[in-house]
C-alpha cells in the first residue's frame, strides 16, 4: 500500500487483475494434478478388477470372495470417475470465471468503473463450495469483492454427503456397466450378482495383492483430494 501526501491507496486495477489471475491459475494447476491422480487410480482399479476376476478363475474355492471384490472395486471406480467428471467441470467453470474477470477489468479500464457480475458470483459460489477448492477460492472471492466484481463473500463448502446424494440409486447399474466395459462385455445381463461374475484371463502372472489394503489406499487418495 502506497502513501502519497497523506492519502492511502490500495492495489491498482492491474495489480488486482494479476492477483486474481494468479489465484485462478493456482486452482487450475491443483485441479490438473487431482485429475491426473484420479486417472492413475482409475487405471489401478481396473487392474485390480482383472486380478480379482483372474483369482476367481484360478481358485474356485475363492471365487465367491474374489467376485465380491470385483464389485467392490467396480463401485470405487464409479466413484473415481464421478469425481473426475466433477473436477473436469470445475476446471471449465474456473477458466470461464477467469475470462469473465478479465473482461470486467477491461470494461473498467475503458469506462473507468466496474459493475458487479452476478454471473461470476454464481460461478465462484459454486466453485468455492467444492472441498477441493475451498481455501484458495475463498481468497479469490475476497480479491474479487475488493475489486468490486462481486458484492459479497460466497457460501460454505458442500458436505460430502450432499455431493454424493442420489448416487446410490444409480450405483449398481453403473457398476454393471463398468464391469461390462472392463470384462469385455462378457458379463451376462441376467447374471450380475457377485457369485455369477465371469472371470477374465490376464496376459501375465501378477503377484497376489492385499485387496483390502489396496481398497483403503484408493479411498485414501480420494479423501486426500478433498483436504
Amino acid at each position: 500500500m502506497e502513501t502519497v501526501r497523506g492519502f492511502f491507496f490500495g492495489p491498482t486495477p492491474e495489480e488486482q487483475k494479476r492477483k486474481c489471475n494468479a489465484l485462478v491459475r493456482q486452482n487450475v494447476r491443483k485441479l490438473d494434478r487431482d485429475i491426473q491422480m484420479l486417472k492413475a487410480t482409475d487405471a489401478k482399479t481396473k487392474t485390480l478388477i482383472l486380478q480379482s476376476s483372474k483369482r476367481a478363475q484360478r481358485n474356485p474355492s475363492m471365487a465367491k470372495q474374489a467376485n465380491q471384490d470385483v464389485r467392490i472395486f467396480a463401485r470405487e471406480l464409479v466413484r473415481v470417475r464421478k469425481q473426475s467428471g466433477r473436477l473436469a467441470t470445475s476446471k471449465a467453470q474456473l477458466q470461464s470465471v477467469q475470462m469473465q474477470v478479465n473482461e470486467a477489468f477491461s470494461v473498467r479500464k475503458i469506462e473507468g468503473s466496474i459493475r458487479a457480475s452476478t454471473g461470476i458470483m454464481k460461478d465462484v459460489n459454486s466453485l468455492v463450495r467444492l472441498p477441493e477448492l475451498t481455501g484458495t477460492m475463498r481468497e479469490l472471492s475476497a480479491e474479487l469483492m475488493k475489486a468490486g466484481i462481486i458484492e459479497e463473500m460466497v457460501g460454505d463448502m458442500i458436505p460430502d454427503s450432499e455431493l454424493m446424494e442420489g448416487e446410490d440409486d444409480e450405483a449398481e447399474e453403473e457398476v454393471d456397466k463398468v464391469l461390462s466395459e472392463i470384462l469385455k462385455d462378457k458379463l451376462p445381463a441376467a447374471k450380475s450378482k457377485e457369485d455369477e461374475l465371469p472371470s477374465q484371463p490376464v496376459e501375465e502372472e501378477e503377484e497376489e495383492e492385499d485387496q483390502a489394503e489396496m481398497l483403503a489406499q484408493m479411498r485414501g487418495r480420494l479423501e486426500a483430494l478433498k483436504s
